[in-house]
């Protein structure tokens, strides 16, 4: 594989959420969004995009996609937005190459400093990814049973904490991160997504991820970073 396959050209990276699309370009400082929602269908998407950037110059895009990626491709349906994702030709839509990776991967690639790390985000569901020696593994965490008959996504996604309040859904982004730390071996949990802002303390061995990192990891997916460099 060409290690510098996308360098110097100019990248559009989508970060596709469940209330949120986030733009940012190469050569650009401030993202624009639109809304997402239940009903947003991978055409939709595409065509509010394009419109949205139609002043800015791409030649690559990089879309961060909610849900498992397997060799480019979405393999399921997002839980959080509308159906036709799986069969969708986005490179064609596009008119240029495309490279997709799981959401959370993608901030994890733009977070990483180093060393064995799992990466949570914590937004209207929850993404989850992890760096072990080198490699960027995603992961599919939100939807294994975690107590009470309900998953992990349902006790820290929105839903969770709407449904719990702030104060117990925090106690449970405590307990999660504590239980997944151990059991993975990892030597810090970055917290991402929006909803990492509402915690009033971080758990032991975690720290805050820059949501605005999620845009780095979608370039250093074109930049050379096939994996995430290994620490020293």
């Amino acid at each position: 594989m060409n290690r510098r396959l996308g360098a110097n050209k100019a990248i559009l990276v989508i970060d596709v959420g469940g209330t949120h699309v986030k733009l940012l370009a190469t050569g650009h400082r401030k993202r624009r969004e639109f809304r997402s929602g239940a009903g947003m269908t991978a055409g939709q998407m595409v065509e509010a995009v394009t419109a949205m950037t139609a002043d800015w110059k791409y030649d690559t895009v990089t879309i961060g996609y909610p849900g498992p990626i397997r060799c480019g491709r979405p393999v399921a349906e997002p839980h959080n937005l509308g159906p036709g994702w799986i069969a969708f030709d986005f490179t064609k839509a596009f008119g240029r190459p495309v490279r997709m990776i799981n959401d959370a991967a993608m901030q994890a690639l733009g977070d990483y400093r180093g060393g064995p790390m799992l990466f949570l985000g914590l937004g209207t569901g929850l993404g989850s990814a992890l760096i072990l020696d080198g490699v960027l593994v995603p992961l599919e965490l939100a939807h294994l049973p975690y107590k009470k008959g309900r998953t992990y996504e349902e006790f820290l996604g929105l839903r969770g904490l709407k449904r719990l309040g702030r104060s117990q859904w925090e106690k449970c982004v405590w307990d999660v991160v504590a239980l997944f730390k151990a059991a993975l071996q990892v030597d810090e949990v970055v917290l991402g997504g929006g909803n990492a802002l509402r915690l009033k303390a971080l758990p032991p061995g975690s720290r805050r991820g820059e949501n605005s990192r999620a845009f780095v990891g979608g370039f250093r997916l074109w930049d050379a970073l096939r994996h995430p460099p290994r620490s020293r």
